[in-house]
């Protein structure tokens, strides 16, 4: 082929904006119509609806789960199996209790009356390592608030997060309901998703950082997630063996494909060597000076802060021998000793992998929370912290002084994305706050895709004077 038919073919192949723009448009025209046939849904149908929707994809769970391993090659089957299992369930029983439809909340005292409305069309945009639970979790809170719902996947899991719509599709028809309530871009490219931003009402975005900004650069409202990259304290007071137990399991779970999954655990001098032994008895490997280097050279080989793809929700087997590391039989994490933070640095960084960073701190809790601030103002602002402890001083002193948004007290980590063991909601997406440069703190869940109509009558006027305003000012201070 000559040089000029070679830039013809090109040129040929090169997405045509007018193309993409009307192709996502067609998606959106569909969309809309599908969801104004919901739009006045009651309570019951609206419930009914993600019921259906979540139990095929929960029966659907051991072959969606081998389709992610087996296309992605993220994390492991049996974990997949579990993450449906508990975000499937957790979800719809989470939002069991949220009203979505008419009237939701109601005020007498101050005189208002809450509805809920539809936002519209919400745009998910899928991470390659979540191309699984996380369809049907954004889509489980879009149905229940009556919205519309076009999926983005990432173009290495497409294929899975297809299956995954495909079923879920299966459950509107199941109940009467149009299956274009959720589609999916079946050819993906950065191009189509960002005009799938523009068009649509609202976007959640989970994922990398260059996704989030993205999502933010729209100009459609977002919500977004923040860098990943939590840190678990384990103070001179807490259950030792429980903290060993919780923090192995969640490092191991999935291979470490959620942000949550500890990075790095802080514990005190007084207890280091217990935990690190418990850690060890658990199925860490403690890599000694040499060994650590090896994997820090294999990790990070262009010399940049994020780790290479290839370890990226890997065994400990798979990243050992990339390592080359001779990795002894019955280990499932590797561990690297650890005193500094950032750049130069990188273990202290998020790392999506099953290997821990270990430090060690002195003295009181004070210097803990320094410790977290160091390590998450390099990588992970605004995301999560966990402690074991049995000192609710302690839990108080990392909640007041760190930039967190969740705080996990003696608990598996994974949990602060929602658990039967606590209250926080269901979800996938951890917002970060304006410290993860995102909109909100909270864990991104179906209370966020709805649109509140308030009602206001009139109650009995409040005191509103300067009297009432500025009498105590004035008695310190006067009038001048």
């Amino acid at each position: 082929m000559s040089l000029q038919a070679a830039e013809q073919s090109a040129a040929k192949k090169k997405p045509d904006p007018e193309e993409i723009k009307a192709e996502i448009g067609q998606m959106m025209e569909t969309a809309r119509k599908a969801q104004a046939t919901i739009a006045n849904y009651t309570q019951e149908q609206a419930d009914a609806l993600v019921t259906a929707v979540g139990w095929q994809v929960f029966k659907d769970r051991e072959a969606l789960a081998q389709l992610a391993v087996d296309e992605g090659g993220f994390g492991n089957t049996a974990d997949k199996i579990a993450k449906f299992e508990n975000r499937i369930l957790g979800t719809l029983v989470d939002m069991g209790r949220v009203k979505t439809c008419g009237v939701v909340e109601e005020d007498p005292e101050n005189g208002l009356v809450k509805i809920a409305k539809p936002v519209g069309v919400i745009a998910a945009l899928i991470p390659t390592t979540g191309p699984d639970a996380t369809p049907p979790v954004n889509a489980l809170s879009a149905l229940k608030a009556r919205n519309a719902i076009v999926i983005a996947p990432h173009p290495r899991t497409k294929g899975t997060s297809i299956a995954v719509v495909e079923a879920m599709r299966r459950g509107c028809e199941q109940v009467g309901a149009p299956a274009d309530l959720i589609q999916v871009i079946e050819t993906p490219s950065i191009a189509k998703t960002q005009e799938l931003m523009e068009q649509a009402d609202v976007i959640v975005a989970t994922g990398g950082a260059g996704m989030v900004k993205a999502a933010y650069s729209s100009g459609t409202p977002a919500y977004g997630v923040g860098v990943g990259n939590s840190v678990h304290i384990v103070d001179e007071t807490g259950d030792i063996d429980d903290a060993a137990t919780m923090i192995a399991r969640a490092k191991t779970f999935d291979y470490a494909t959620s942000c949550l999954a500890d990075n790095s655990v802080a514990a005190h001098s007084s207890i280091y060597d217990k935990l690190r032994g418990l850690l060890e008895d658990a199925g860490g490997y403690v890599c000694s000076p040499e060994e650590k280097a090896k994997l820090q050279a294999a990790m990070w080989p262009d010399g940049g802060h994020i780790p290479t793809i290839a370890v990226i929700a890997k065994s400990a087997q798979d990243v050992a021998k990339l390592a080359q590391l001779e990795l002894p039989e019955g280990k499932s994490f590797l561990i690297v000793e650890e005193t500094g933070f950032g750049a130069d640095h990188p273990f202290s960084g998020e790392k999506l992998t099953v290997v821990l960073s270990l430090y060690k701190y002195d003295g009181g809790i004070d210097n803990a929370v320094d410790l977290v601030n160091s390590i998450t103002e390099y990588q992970g602002m605004g995301h999560t912290c966990g402690i074991h402890t049995s000192n609710d001083d302690h839990v108080d002193a990392l909640a007041f002084g760190t930039k967190t948004a969740r705080v996990v007290v003696n608990q598996n980590l994974n949990e602060a994305a929602g658990s039967p063991r606590n209250g926080m909601p269901y979800t996938l997406s951890l917002s970060c706050g304006s410290w993860g440069g995102n909109i909100t703190t909270e864990n991104v869940n179906v209370r966020h895709f709805m649109n509140l109509t308030w009602i206001t009558r009139p109650i009995t006027p409040r005191e509103i004077t300067p009297d009432a305003v500025f009498s105590s000012h004035w008695d310190a201070h006067g009038q001048s």
